[in-house]
């Protein structure tokens, strides 16, 4: 008899909490909450290992939102350049520092709503600095979460967006921010792209994508 999807949920988060029990990681190194959301925009397209190479350079560089703010764009590109995309993310950091400064008197805002109007922050960028600066219940759709949630059955949608709404509709709200950081590990560990290595793997009695295979 086939597994109800909910029943199937149910076990994998089981699995995942048996391997993983929670503990509120970030692979992005910061010191000040707009560090950890400038990390997160330059982690667009490049490894969380390269952007603290780039960042323990930059916040020293540039020590205050204020530093950022005034910062010379073709220098920030220069500074952001080992990150890829540095154009665009160089005018994110700086046009964010400012719209910081300038509509939210340097503080960070809490709402998605908020958050998305920030220069170069996009919904997955909202919801790590939702997570791990105000401990709110957010599910953070980056590359791991993305791969994995398709090869478990949890979504069919390949936009992150979607991914995001699917999952906040099959996973308990209390174990949002919780799947992140496993989803997170069990990728960097065994569910690996493009090669998983399901020899290792602890669910695949729940992975439709390895009984496929």
């Amino acid at each position: 008899m086939a597994v109800k999807k909910a029943d199937r949920v149910k076990a994998i988060l089981a699995a995942l909490d048996a391997q993983y029990p929670y503990e509120d990681k970030c692979y992005l190194n910061y010191s000040a909450p707009y560090e950890l959301l400038f990390a997160t925009i330059l982690s667009a397209q490049c490894t969380d290992d390269r952007v603290n190479i780039v960042t323990a350079q930059l916040f020293v560089k540039y020590p205050t939102l204020e530093a950022f703010a005034r910062a010379d764009l073709a220098e920030m590109e220069q500074d952001v350049k080992p990150t890829g995309f540095f154009r665009n993310k160089a005018k994110s950091l700086v046009f964010c520092a400012q719209a910081l400064l300038h509509n939210h008197g340097g503080q960070l805002p809490s709402s998605i709503d908020e958050l998305t109007k920030l220069p170069g922050v996009g919904r997955k960028t909202a919801n790590v600095v939702r997570c791990h600066i105000f401990g709110l219940p957010s599910v953070v759709v980056d590359t791991h979460v993305k791969r994995i949630s398709a090869r478990l059955g949890l979504t069919k949608n390949d936009d992150p967006t979607k991914i995001e709404f699917d999952l906040m509709k099959i996973l308990p709200k209390n174990h949002w921010i919780r799947y992140n950081h496993q989803i997170i590990a069990f990728g960097r560990e065994i569910c690996k792209a493009p090669n998983a290595k399901c020899h290792l793997c602890f669910i695949t009695n729940l992975c439709p994508a390895y009984k496929s295979s």
